[in-house]
């Protein structure tokens, strides 16, 4: 048995805040600054109150739409997101009961920018089995609550939105090839480093990363899963119709294309208007793929994100 992904869907809160709205918030910055480091131009940033389960409920009913599968055939529910609504109930219980699915498996996975194909590949597996028929995965954020708006490094970085996919069991591969790895001695590179205890906030409740360091961890780590997966479909990366990388920074995007010898044409690109959604960066922009027909039937398109953990995952799909 195989999965195989039937429908996508994406969801972006509010309306796009360009660089220079940053700037006009008070920020240290200017449009130059933010394009010529990063690619980034614009994000979304959810309204206060606004939080990860609505952005993912959303995006998860546009992928149903699209699959023509209702929410009660599911019998599978995993989100991945880092800013989660609560500690608990998961935030894929909550979608769940949205949806008004009631008996289906529903739980998060937290890997950070990872989450999505880490996700991804737990479902495939479940499909694989034979124990599940239809699988819901979400990667939904709101980077914005966990901002330092002080630290023009961080700050201008990231955005909020939420991407998933719809999975069926089915008799021809989809999911051609799937891996997942962590070096939990890189934790201090990117991080999150608070908690709340007793009540209170301990510790720095706000994103820290290390940019130089992060920047050369990504594109060798992209690089050598991107060539693990297409090493057991039996293709070379540079033969795949469409690299589909963790939307963090369009220099780590062209270094990682021009390592696996694809063409940036052939990468799929939406750090410039999303900025960087962590967990959502992946199926947000293989939806937008996907509906634009970019994307066609018979493609073969290889995902791949790497986040703070570190964790790194990759998965080699056939629409």
């Amino acid at each position: 048995m195989y999965a195989r992904v039937i429908g996508t869907g994406s969801f972006l809160p509010g309306n796009p805040v360009s660089n220079n709205d940053l700037a006009a918030r008070g920020i240290d910055t200017n449009d130059e600054w933010i394009v010529t480091r990063t690619g980034i131009r614009s994000r979304y940033l959810a309204e206060s109150g606004t939080n990860s389960s609505e952005l993912g409920l959303i995006a998860a009913q546009r992928a149903l739409a699209m699959a023509g599968v209702a929410a009660a055939e599911l019998d599978l529910i995993i989100v991945a997101t880092s800013t989660p609504d609560f500690i608990f109930p998961s935030t894929a219980c909550l979608i769940q009961g949205r949806l008004g699915n009631k008996g289906a498996a529903a739980f998060d996975v937290q890997a950070v920018c990872s989450g999505f194909t880490y996700a991804l590949g737990i479902a495939e597996k479940f499909i694989a089995s034979g124990s599940h028929k239809k699988a819901l995965v979400i990667g939904a954020e709101v980077f914005s609550r966990i901002l330092d708006w002080n630290d023009r490094g961080t700050c201008v970085l990231f955005g909020d939105g939420a991407g998933a996919v719809v999975l069926e069991a089915a008799e021809r591969p989809g999911i051609l090839a799937t891996a997942m790895h962590a070096d939990g001695s890189q934790n201090g590179i990117l991080n999150v480093p608070g908690q709340v205890c007793g009540g209170q906030v301990t510790g720095d409740p706000f994103l820290r990363m290390d940019g130089q360091a992060v920047f050369k961890f990504a594109v060798r780590v992209l690089a050598e899963i991107a060539e693990e997966v297409c090493a057991k479909s039996g293709i070379k990366a540079a033969d795949v119709d469409w690299l589909i990388p963790h939307q963090a920074n369009i220099r780590i995007i062209d270094a990682t294309g021009k390592k696996l010898g694809i063409e940036r044409e052939r990468v799929i690109v939406t750090v410039d208007r999303h900025g960087n959604t962590s967990a959502a960066s992946v199926p947000l922009a293989l939806d937008e793929a996907v509906r634009d027909g970019r994307i066609q039937r018979g493609h073969k398109v290889l995902l791949e994100g790497v986040g703070g953990g570190f964790t790194w995952g990759a998965a080699l799909l056939e629409f």
